[in-house]
């Protein structure tokens, strides 16, 4: 729920998922957590203040936020690892094709990422995961893949032979590495039920999606765009600045206030 620049960081996630055509959004949300739920939610008394004193830019705001799509919310009663997470979200989903993501990941692309995996789901009928080169000794913070390269793709597009959780550096298989979005066919929910949890008493997404590779391909993406991550301090920070220097109404101001600053 921090504001980036003027949204909560949950909510381009959000419009993400919208502009790639999903119409249903389920949230697996922990104690603690009900001002999500609030802020996705009609506000009545609210609008009808603004709606008294004539604030009709405001209240067309307000309105965009509880009107963007229909939203159901589960509750996870213990942080058990994002495979956890995702199964915890079975019986909503149901028996078909959905998508996953994580909203500190803010992807800034002119087609949206989840766009972009979805249009390769429909061609290939496969599970997609979105990829990111990381060079160096980072790459051990990710889930990272060993695959072969889809031919004629221009080394965008990959076929995933296996994954590893945060290898060290000197043992990761390549430099292309998991971020937080994922369109999966249903039958990881059958793998997940069944896999036993890990380190830390976690059930993890990375471990499913080994099972699944196999009975299934599964093929990773290098989606074009930026990716901000908010969960990480300096990346909640640089984003901050590069959204709003995106924006028309503050950029011109913003960039001669950090011009004058003295670094």
């Amino acid at each position: 729920m921090l504001p980036l620049v003027d949204k909560p960081v949950i909510q381009y996630g959000v419009e993400e998922a919208m502009a790639a055509g999903c119409d249903q959004i389920i949230m697996v949300t922990g104690r603690g957590k009900t001002a999500i739920e609030d802020h996705f939610d009609v506000s009545y008394e609210l609008e009808k203040m603004l709606e008294e004193r004539g604030k009709t830019d405001l209240l067309a705001i307000v309105r965009q936020i509880s009107d963007m799509m229909h939203v159901a919310y589960i509750r996870q009663k213990e942080a058990l690892g994002l495979g956890h997470a995702v199964l915890t979200a079975r019986e909503l989903v149901g028996n078909e094709p959905f998508a996953v993501l994580l909203a500190d990941d803010v992807i800034d692309a002119e087609v949206p990422c989840l766009k972009q995996m979805i249009d390769v789901f429909n061609q290939t009928q496969s599970s997609v995961i979105a990829l990111q080169k990381i060079d160096g000794p980072n790459i051990s913070a990710y889930g990272v893949i060993a695959g072969k390269e889809v031919a004629g793709r221009n080394g965008k597009l990959w076929q995933v032979t296996d994954l590893v959780e945060k290898p060290k550096f000197e043992e990761a298989p390549s430099n292309l590495a998991v971020i937080g979005r994922y369109v999966l066919t249903p039958r990881v929910f059958d793998i997940l039920s069944e896999t036993p949890f890990g380190k830390g008493g976690e059930l993890q997404l990375t471990d499913g999606l080994k099972g699944l590779l196999k009975e299934e391909k599964l093929y990773g993406l290098v989606f074009e765009g930026k990716r901000h991550d908010t969960g990480d301090k300096l990346g909640f920070l640089k984003a901050t600045v590069e959204f709003a220097l995106k924006r028309p109404d503050l950029k011109d101001d913003f960039a001669k206030w950090l011009k004058a600053l003295s670094l």
